[in-house]
């Protein structure tokens, strides 16, 4: 059977157009974009271009983006640039329990040189309490953390209600991590009000090693870095070109609405099958409107998630239990234990996470191979 990706959350695969183009640069654009003559500034050129085609779709100014190594570099530089420039307004840091571990373990960090960090509970749909979130909001609070759309379980948070609190104070930055939601929704990152926005370049289907930061140009963040002046000193050194104009590349053929409202019915096709074909599950992932379309997470009770992930692979279909950054470690995520699950299907947990590129066939076998294997599995392990 051809192969069936569907952990597209954990990285995806790139386009032909992307590998061409990083091939063009390899080959004939290798020049420094800091030399002087015209290979150089040939390169630059095409960094340049990037960086336009990044900020048109963010509906930004191209000055305001600067491009890093990874959506976790574009956190650390957002979050603690923003928290050492506002130190001293106070020591008050917020994000909600349920975000990436390149966010999460950035407070942790922060906590250990002084800042008071609260943690937001959300509710059983992953949605941040905004109520709580008004409490711990006070005149030492600098500023306000969260990710757009959750990397395990697709909820989408409330930017614009959390923005709309975050405006009445002074001195307190809007940090949302954006990786998750570039190319499945189109946010209006000015007029939500957002202060930092991070996006990466390989859940879009170009290359890895290479992010981008959106910095508000009415805000300044103090440097964590230090070398050259490239990026305007944010992310100093020389530029990962093949990168930049690869992801460059992968921003001009993002998902269209044709192809969005396309993976919203696949997801719908695989939890309705699940539904229907498989007892005892619980959806993790909130209905449409309230999650992004390109992810369904799902736990079986009395089952490892982990061996069926491995079950489904010997069918050549790749799903994942969670985030690759801790799916290898931890037994259940910290996402999943913010829901409250019950202790029978916390461990039973997995993820699909779709592109524009899979198809209804594929959804329709996957469905098939999973009934098969929950059954088989839970007979082996004395369940249902």
């Amino acid at each position: 059977m051809d192969e069936i990706y569907l952990d597209n959350a954990s990285t995806t695969k790139p386009i032909s157009e992307v590998v061409k183009k990083i091939k063009e640069v390899l080959k004939v654009h290798y020049a420094n974009p800091s030399s002087l003559h015209k290979l150089g500034i040939n390169a630059e050129k095409l960094v340049k271009e990037a960086r336009l085609h990044i900020s048109n779709e963010l509906q930004t100014k191209k000055e305001e983006i600067i491009f890093t190594g990874s959506g976790t570099l574009a956190n650390n530089i957002g979050i603690q640039g923003a928290a050492y420039r506002l130190k001293k307004f106070g020591n008050n840091i917020i994000t909600t329990e349920i975000e990436h571990k390149s966010v999460l373990n950035i407070f942790k960090h922060l906590e250990k040189k002084g800042f008071k960090v609260n943690y937001i509970p959300v509710n059983k749909n992953g949605i941040i309490n905004l109520d709580i979130l008004k409490e711990k909001i006070n005149k030492n609070t600098i500023l306000v953390s969260t990710m757009a759309v959750n990397n395990e379980i697709g909820s989408v948070q409330p930017l614009k209600k959390i923005s709309k609190i975050i405006d009445k104070h002074e001195n307190l930055y809007f940090h949302v991590d954006g990786v998750q939601a570039l190319g499945k929704f189109n946010l209006d990152i000015k007029e939500i009000g957002i202060d930092l926005y991070t996006i990466s370049s390989h859940k879009v289907h170009g290359p890895k090693g290479v992010g981008a930061l959106y910095i508000n140009e009415e805000i300044l963040i103090d440097k964590i870095l230090y070398g050259s002046n490239q990026e305007r000193g944010y992310y100093p050194g020389t530029e990962n070109m093949p990168g930049i104009v690869g992801f460059g590349e992968a921003i001009k053929h993002l998902p269209n609405d044709k192809t969005i409202k396309k993976m919203n019915r696949l997801k719908n096709l695989l939890r309705n099958g699940i539904e229907n074909e498989i007892p005892d599950v619980i959806f993790n992932t909130p209905n449409e409107g309230k999650s992004a379309p390109h992810i369904l997470n799902v736990s079986f009770a009395n089952l490892k998630g982990e061996v069926l992930v491995h079950s489904l692979e010997s069918e050549n279909i790749y799903i994942s239990t969670g985030a690759a950054c801790t799916s290898r470690n931890d037994k259940t995520s910290h996402i999943i234990k913010a829901l409250g699950l019950p202790d029978n299907y916390k461990e039973g947990t997995v993820r699909f996470s779709l592109s524009q590129f899979n198809s209804k066939k594929e959804i329709e076998i996957t469905i098939k191979k999973l009934k098969k294997y929950v059954e088989r599995l839970r007979k082996i392990m004395g369940g249902k």
